[in-house]
C-alpha cells in the first residue's frame, strides 16, 4: 500500500524548533522527489521544501530558507524538515509528499503521493 505518514508537529513557542518525520510505504523510494509543504487556516498551500531523491539537490521557499532543512534517509524510506527559529506565521498543517519525477517542482499538482499532514502550532 502506497501511504506517507507525517509525525512530529506540535505547540511550540516562536524561537523554538521542531522536526518533521515523513514515513514512506513506496516502492522505489529512492526514485522519488520528496517535499514538504504546509497549509495555514484561510490559505492555499504553500511549498516549504524538497529535496531530490539523491538528497543532494534540495530547494526551499524563501520564507524558510536558511531556517528549514529538508533531508531523506533511503535506506529508512524516510523524509525530514528539521524546523528552527520557527515563527508564528509557520503555523500551518504540514503535509509530505512524493513526485516520481526526477525533477525538483513547487507545484503540488506534480506530487502524485501526499500524506495527511501535521498540525505545527507556533505561540508568540
Amino acid at each position: 500500500q502506497v501511504q506517507l505518514v507525517e509525525s512530529g508537529g506540535g505547540l511550540v513557542q516562536a524561537g523554538g524548533s521542531l522536526r518533521l518525520t515523513c514515513a514512506a510505504s513506496i516502492r522505489n523510494f529512492r526514485s522519488y522527489t520528496m517535499a514538504w509543504f504546509r497549509q495555514a487556516p484561510g490559505k492555499e498551500r504553500e511549498f516549504v521544501a524538497a529535496a531530490h531523491w539523491s538528497g543532494a539537490t534540495t530547494h526551499y521557499a524563501d520564507a524558510v530558507r536558511g531556517r528549514f532543512t529538508i533531508s531523506r534517509d533511503n535506506v529508512e524510506n524516510t523524509v525530514y524538515l528539521q524546523m528552527n527559529s520557527l515563527f508564528p506565521e509557520d503555523t500551518a498543517v504540514y503535509y509530505c509528499a512524493a513526485d516520481q519525477s526526477s525533477y525538483i517542482h513547487v507545484a503540488g499538482t506534480a506530487y502524485d503521493i501526499w500524506g495527511q499532514g501535521t498540525q505545527v502550532t507556533v505561540s508568540s
